[in-house]
């Protein structure tokens, strides 16, 4: 997939554009616009397009398929994508009976890997788009254990709590930026009995773990995974125990 993010939604050149995309990348599929008329540092628009093939194109971690979009996030190296997510399955430890919520779910990746063993898996994500690729993704794979919502998970989670959705295990796999602060005082507030954090930060993650800790977490284990090989980046993965 390729997206040309142009500041108007008029693209005069779109025609010259797809056209030399596909001659110089047969293995293209789907050639996107998005249209962000906005002096920011965010990347993307509101608006999305479809200039040219599909509206998403198709990844498979282990046995589970998704479908991606354009503005859905989704990790860049699949092989060890399925390290990363298998190392999160193992911290949740589940057995059949719990209820998971996966904030920052994206399109479903984690949650999708969880709905496997978990008993039911709730997952909160800030952008639209990526909520409706992770109904998809459930419906592709055959999951009818699962609910997604659309929304910021400090004010999503919350409201779950007070109408009696409770999680056993609570996952969070936020940005860089690491955890919103309003929803780290959720879960020292909720409580679950067990937190998995998928961190792409050592330096925010070290940060939210000390504010768990101080509110009543102990750190299990961390478990670092080099996802981007000859680079300074590293993602980590961290299982966090309710103190007795």
């Amino acid at each position: 997939m390729v997206v040309l993010v142009t500041k108007k939604k008029k693209f005069k050149q779109a025609e010259q554009a797809i056209e030399k995309i596909r001659s110089l990348v047969p293995e293209v599929t789907s050639i996107i616009q998005n249209v962000n008329p906005e002096k920011t540092n965010v990347i993307f628009g509101d608006e999305t397009l479809t200039l040219w093939g599909k509206d998403a194109i198709e990844d498979r971690i282990g046995d589970v398929r998704f479908e991606i979009s354009a503005r859905s996030f989704y990790q860049i190296n699949p092989e060890q994508t399925e390290v990363l997510y298998g190392q999160a399955l193992e911290y949740a430890n589940l057995t059949g009976s719990e209820t998971v919520i996966d904030a920052y779910c994206g399109i479903g990746t984690i949650s999708l890997f969880l709905a496997k063993q978990a008993k039911f898996v709730m997952g909160v994500e800030i952008v639209p788009q990526a909520i409706e690729d992770a109904k998809r993704n459930a419906e592709l794979n055959g999951f009818s254990n699962t609910l997604f919502e659309a929304g910021p998970a400090e004010q999503v989670i919350p409201r779950w709590y007070k109408e009696g959705r409770t999680a056993d295990v609570l996952m969070v796999d936020p940005p860089r930026k690491g955890c919103d602060e309003q929803l780290l005082r959720t879960i020292l507030k909720q409580r679950p009995n067990r937190v998995v954090y998928v961190s792409c930060n050592p330096a925010t993650l070290a940060r939210d773990l000390r504010i768990l800790e101080d509110g009543g977490y102990r750190t299990k284990e961390v478990q670092p995974v080099d996802m981007f090989p000859q680079s300074t980046h590293c993602e980590a993965v961290a299982w966090l125990e309710l103190a007795e």
